[in-house]
């Protein structure tokens, strides 16, 4: 191996592993807005393994949809509810290590599968093709229904935010 795979190697599993803590930060934490915090840095952590595995357009995606609005709101609905950051909560879900079993035996699972599939390997058949032009495309005439329905869907809630931030 040359010194541009190990070190791609090593920034994944960097990534991967800072993902994987914010994931389980985002479960275990009892506190709603540093669940969210940590779901934030989850959307950024997929989105930095989108950029590694050269798929800029689903990276900026995640960045501007999960982060810039979804999060956005989340962490605005979060920050208009009463009673939310008060001492005395317990940090940490009681139930954690149900959910590390549950967890743990679906990873396991998952592992032993994806180890039985007969994966197809054929060397030489990649094209490396920009497929962003395609997708905008396809996202502004064929997908452009489903599009404008997801955006009114978080205008609808961002509205019911704000009427119950009123009451």
């Amino acid at each position: 191996m040359d010194a541009t795979t190990v070190i791609a190697q090593a920034v994944f599993i960097i990534v991967a592993t800072l993902t994987l803590i914010a994931a389980f930060l985002t479960v275990l934490v009892r506190n709603v807005f540093h669940a969210a915090l940590a779901l934030v840095g989850t959307f950024f952590g997929v989105a930095a393994i989108y950029l590694m595995l050269e798929a800029e357009f689903l990276a900026i995606v995640q960045v501007l949809v999960y982060i810039g609005a979804i999060a956005v709101l989340i962490l605005f609905a979060v920050m208009l509810t009463r009673g939310l950051m008060q001492r005395d909560t317990i940090s940490f879900n009681r139930q954690w290590a149900w959910a590390a079993l549950v967890i743990s035996t679906l990873f396991l699972g998952l592992f032993i599968l994806i180890l039985q599939v007969p994966w197809l390997q054929t060397p030489g058949t990649a094209i490396y093709t920009d497929l962003t032009p395609w997708l905008g495309t396809q996202l502004l005439t064929t997908y452009l229904l489903p599009f404008e329905i997801v955006s009114a869907l978080l205008l609808a809630a961002l509205v019911g935010a704000f009427i119950i931030a009123r009451e």
